[in-house]
């Protein structure tokens, strides 16, 4: 069923002028096809502490979306955290993110310096892998994944490292690389992660065992003092892991293993960003999907598709580092305004 709300003020994209508007409008969400048939889609209603809130789009939200989808011969997107929110992974920036608990990341740094850091993100690591990777692909993901098939998606690119838009059918640039890949700091060999998680359990047979009979839900010691985090590890108690857990090294030079992500404090490979960069500004119209742009690597393409005289536009929960710059900005969870597209105009997508 639909729900009556009303809409918010907000700015319209080729015009050349600012319009504020107020509607209320009644919305029903189309079916949506996707090739991610074996799992229905995460519903980011159950995920309501992770999602920050936001009013429904507007039938204005959704028609100046619509226009700037259509006016686009060659458009590019670049989608960030607040996707996968909605499908239960939590972000950092959000009001309901992990930095709003004091949680820190881990740099790439210390990472490099510290057997102990290491232990400690492992095991962390490990004992998230079953619940991270049991996320689905939100209605955004395969709504987009739709769009792209469609033809409507010039290229996609992503900050996030979960592969959820691969579940849903799309093949995004990894700006920031991915967890589902280790890789040797030394040496550059790699394996995919569920072999690693396998050579993890093998060492540690004990921890291994105590981590899969865990209720995540606890809220007692049984649980680790678990919290997910949004890189897929799980926030435990330092008094959970021992200093003796055993980390697997490169089989081919004994170098040390890391999942292959842009830490904090490292730099995207330059093959990557320059990728990025040249489709940001070749491109038409730039969108950006659930992200802040507080990292430099996803704010510095924005700037330049605009700069290279792109239509830019934003969808995001909260401030963008871009504000000032974007002529159209729609605040509105992605899992419910993107859908809307499938069933307009020269957008629409017959259902199979």
């Amino acid at each position: 069923m639909g729900k009556w709300f009303s809409g918010v003020k907000k700015f319209i994209p080729f015009e050349g002028y600012a319009k504020s508007v107020k509607t209320a409008a009644r919305i029903s969400f189309p079916k949506i096809s996707s090739d991610c048939t074996d799992k229905e889609p995460s519903n980011f209603l159950s995920h309501k502490k992770m999602v920050p809130y936001s009013d429904p789009p507007s039938m204005e939200d959704v028609e100046s979306l619509y226009e700037f989808f259509d006016r686009s011969t060659k458009l590019v997107v670049l989608t960030g955290a607040g996707m996968s929110t909605e499908s239960g992974i939590p972000d950092y920036r959000s009001p309901n993110g992990a930095y709003s608990t004091g949680f820190k990341p881990i740099t790439h740094q210390e990472f490099l310096r510290s057997i102990k850091a290491r232990r400690r993100y492992w095991a962390r690591s490990y004992a998230g892998w079953r619940r991270f990777t049991a996320a689905q692909p939100s209605t955004g993901h395969i709504a987009l994944s739709s769009l792209e098939k469609a033809g409507h998606i010039s290229f996609l690119i992503t900050q996030n490292v979960d592969r959820l838009h691969h579940r849903a059918g799309s093949n995004p640039l990894e700006l920031h690389g991915t967890v589902y890949i280790v890789a040797c700091t030394n040496c550059g060999f790699s394996l995919p992660r569920d072999l690693f998680q396998d050579q993890v359990k093998a060492h540690n047979p004990k921890w291994a065992e105590a981590i899969e009979s865990l209720d995540y839900d606890s809220r007692s010691d049984k649980s680790f003092g678990m919290k997910q985090r949004p890189d897929g590890d799980i926030e435990i108690d330092e008094k959970f892991w021992e200093e003796n857990f055993y980390i697997p090294e490169c089989q081919s030079c004994q170098g040390v293993l890391k999942p292959d992500v842009v830490f904090f404090g490292d730099n995207v490979p330059k093959s990557r960003a320059d990728a990025a960069m040249e489709a940001a500004k070749g491109c038409d119209a730039f969108l950006v999907l659930g992200s802040s742009l507080m990292t430099m690597s996803a704010f510095r393409l924005i700037k330049a598709a605009r700069e290279a005289g792109a239509a830019t536009a934003i969808i995001n929960i909260g401030a963008t580092r871009a504000d000032d710059i974007v002529p159209l900005k729609i605040s509105a969870r992605v899992g419910e305004i993107l859908p809307r597209l499938l069933s307009i105009g020269s957008l629409s997508i017959p259902a199979p």
